[in-house]
C-alpha cells in the first residue's frame, strides 16, 4: 500500500465558456492516479464537512482511494481557481485561509510501522503551509530514521502563494534529505534557484542522500538521476493538449506505480531503488510520461486507468 499525505481541494476551473467545480489537489491527484493504475493507496488528508468536502470524499471513494486515515475536519475546504488560457495552460489562484488541509496536529497522524505501507508520498502546499507542514515534516523525519518504507516528495512549488524565495530555499534544503525520491519541475527549479542549473540541483540532492531525483520538463520530457549517478532522459509523449491540469501529479503517480510493480518500494528503500536496472528506469520514465500525456489529452485532472495506459504503451512498442 502506498500512503499519500496532503491536500485534497476543489479546483474551480474557469474557461471562456464558464466554470466548474472538480476535485483536485496535488496529493489527491497522485492518489487517484495510483488507484486507477491498480495500486492500493490510502490518502492521509483532512477533508472538510462542507459540501465541497463531501464532494471530495465521494470522488475519492468512487476512485478506490482508501480514506480510512482521512480526518473529517470542521474547517472549510480549500479552493483553487484554475483559469485556462486558449492553449489549455492553467494558472491558479488559491483560497486557503483557515482551510482544513493545513491544520494537521500530531495525534491525527497514524503510526506507519507495522502497517502494509510500502511508501509515503507527500509534497506541494502540504509541506509548505503552517501549521500542518511542520507536522508532516516531522512524520517524514521519523520515517526516514526508521528506514521502513520509501519516502517521496514532489516539490510542486506555488510562488503565487508562498512568495519568499529565501524561505522556500531553506525549507526545501531541510526537507529534501528526508526523501529517497524527489521530483520537481524545471519551472520549480527555475524559480527556486534562478542562478543554478538543473543538473547542479539534482547532483546536490544526490549528495544529501536522495536516491532518485526526477525533473519534469513539460514538452521536453523528463530527466531522472538514478542511484548510481547515471542520468536518464525520456522525451515527452506527443499528444493533443486539452489542458495541463494534474499533468505533473499524474506523472508522479505513474512513476510510483511503475516502481511499485518492480518491487522497488518498501523497507530498505535505498537498496531497493539501487537494484533497479537501467532498462527498468527507462520503462519507469516511459510509463510516467505516458500517464501524463494521457491526462493532458483530456479535460481536468483525469488520469488514465491501467487498460488505457497499457493500450498506449503497447501501441508505441
Amino acid at each position: 500500500m502506498i500512503v499519500v499525505a496532503g491536500e485534497a481541494l476543489i479546483d474551480l476551473v474557469v474557461t471562456a465558456v464558464g466554470q466548474r467545480a472538480v476535485p483536485g489537489g496535488s496529493p489527491a491527484n497522485v492518489a487517484v492516479t495510483l488507484a486507477r493504475l491498480d495500486q492500493p493507496v490510502r490518502l492521509l488528508a483532512r477533508l472538510g464537512t462542507d459540501e465541497y468536502g463531501r464532494q471530495l470524499a465521494e470522488y475519492l471513494s468512487a476512485n478506490r482511494v482508501d480514506l480510512e486515515w482521512a480526518v473529517r475536519a470542521e474547517e472549510p475546504t480549500s479552493v483553487a481557481v484554475a483559469t485556462l488560457n486558449a492553449s489549455g495552460q492553467a494558472s491558479y489562484e488559491f483560497r486557503l485561509a483557515g482551510a482544513a488541509d493545513w491544520q494537521w496536529t500530531p495525534p491525527e497522524l497514524p503510526e506507519l510501522a507495522g502497517t502494509a505501507a510500502t511508501a509515503l508520498h507527500t509534497g506541494s502546499l502540504a509541506l509548505a503551509l503552517a501549521p500542518g507542514a511542520q507536522v508532516l515534516e516531522d512524520l517524514l523525519d521519523r520515517e526516514r530514521r526508521r528506514d521502513g518504507l520509501t519516502l517521496s516528495i514532489d516539490l510542486n512549488l506555488r510562488p503565487s502563494i508562498v512568495t519568499d524565495r529565501a524561505a522556500e530555499q531553506a525549507r526545501v534544503r531541510r526537507q529534501v534529505p528526508l526523501a529517497h525520491l524527489v521530483k520537481a519541475s524545471d519551472e520549480d527549479l527555475a524559480w527556486l534557484y534562478p542562478d543554478r542549473s538543473v543538473a547542479e540541483v539534482m547532483a546536490e540532492w544526490r549528495e544529501v542522500g536522495v536516491s532518485c531525483a526526477v525533473v519534469t520538463r513539460g514538452g521536453d520530457g523528463a530527466w531522472l538521476l538514478a542511484p548510481d549517478g547515471s542520468l536518464h532522459e525520456e522525451p515527452a509523449v506527443r499528444t493533443t493538449v486539452v489542458d495541463t491540469v494534474g499533468a505533473g501529479d499524474s506523472f508522479t503517480g505513474g512513476l510510483l506505480a511503475a516502481l511499485a510493480d518492480l518491487g522497488a518500494l518498501g523497507d530498505r528503500p535505498a537498496d531497493r531503488l539501487a537494484a533497479v536496472t537501467e532498462p527498468q528506469w527507462r520503462a519507469v520514465l516511459r510509463q510516467a510520461a505516458t500517464v501524463a500525456a494521457l491526462t493532458c489529452g483530456r479535460r481536468g485532472a483525469d488520469p488514465p486507468n491501467r487498460a488505457e495506459l497499457n493500450a498506449l504503451l503497447n501501441a508505441a512498442s
